[in-house]
């Protein structure tokens, strides 16, 4: 049984948890056995569990994301160690991109990222589909291993993962299937609109958050969240005392002017007019938001996730603040 290692950000926790459901089935079919930090008993000591951990994995996922980088543990620590396991072949490392972040220039850039292309999962129109991806290339990482073990010279320590790396691929061996299983998902109006107000929440707390960091990052740079009620907040950035920037957003009904997440310029209790537009559509396997283009001259063609919504109607507010000198 392989042993896969989680090198996270807790900020990531959630992700993580996902990602760990989804190798479910790997785990039931005794291919890989899963550890991270939170499996640390009461007593343990932290550190040392990590690093007997850590350094006899046989698959180490670092799972990047801005909060990954920023972490001294995670980045100076962690990924050190598993980088020089990977070099030296005692280990595979596979970075697992969660969320946008510039990660091409980190040591582990030179290593083919997961999802493929090195696609964030948060910005993916279909996340389960993402973690899937994830998933296969854990499975194919363990046939890598399981070969590479069969090629090493007979010691106690080898001989036992080959016994151990045999059984692995007996297992693969026994449920070949088709990868080819995607069937048309349908989708109702309460799923739709169960997204629209799940993303709208998420637009209102990523707006919050991002007005604070820009607060703290800038000097001479206030902000001001305020939540109207449950279908509107308001967001304002001033620099030594002028406003630069103003903006509500409000989420609409289903069969009025406004049947999606608006954005308005300017602070606003009116819900007749709008500046920019996300509705929420769907395909045959995903429920995502298409912009209406009104700011930038037609519709997009780009499915957007709950993130990529918010990034987006947060770069119309920041534009006044990045055109001044």
């Amino acid at each position: 049984m392989a042993s896969v290692f989680f090198s996270y950000s807790h900020v990531d926790e959630a992700l993580r948890d996902q990602l760990e459901k989804q190798l479910s089935i790997l785990k039931r079919q005794g291919v890989v056995e899963t550890w991270h930090d939170r499996r640390i008993g009461a007593g343990e000591e932290i550190d040392s569990a990590i690093s007997r951990n850590l350094t006899t994995a046989d698959i180490i996922l670092l799972l990047v994301s801005p909060d990954f980088i920023n972490s001294d543990y995670c980045y100076d620590r962690e990924m050190t160690v598993a980088m020089e396991r990977h070099e030296a072949g005692s280990a595979v490392v596979i970075p697992v991109i969660l969320r946008a972040c510039d990660w091409h220039g980190a040591p582990f850039g030179k290593l083919n990222a997961s999802p493929p292309d090195g696609r964030p999962i948060t910005q993916a129109t279909d996340r389960d589909q993402a973690f899937l991806e994830v998933a296969k290339a854990v499975r194919a990482a363990v046939e890598r291993v399981g070969k590479r073990s069969a090629g090493a010279a007979p010691s106690a320590t080898s001989a036992d993962r080959a016994f151990k790396t045999s059984a692995v691929e007996q297992l693969l061996s026994e449920a070949p299937r088709s990868s080819n299983l995607r069937m048309t998902k349908t989708f109702t109006d309460r799923d739709r609109d169960r997204y629209k107000r799940e993303s709208f929440e998420f637009l209102a707390k990523y707006f919050e958050n991002s007005l604070k960091e820009l607060q703290s990052r800038n000097a001479g740079v206030e902000s001001d969240f305020r939540r109207i009620d449950g279908d509107r907040f308001t967001a304002s950035a001033y620099r030594n005392g002028k406003a630069l920037s103003r903006c509500t957003v409000f989420v609409g009904g289903g069969r009025g002017f406004v049947d999606g997440i608006a954005y308005s310029d300017g602070e606003t209790s009116a819900s007749n007019s709008f500046n920019e537009m996300l509705r929420v559509q769907n395909d045959d396997q995903s429920l995502f938001l298409k912009s209406s283009g009104m700011r930038f001259g037609g519709t997009s063609d780009t499915n957007l996730s709950s993130e990529g919504g918010a990034e987006l109607l947060w770069s119309i507010f920041m534009e006044p603040l990045q055109r001044q000198r």
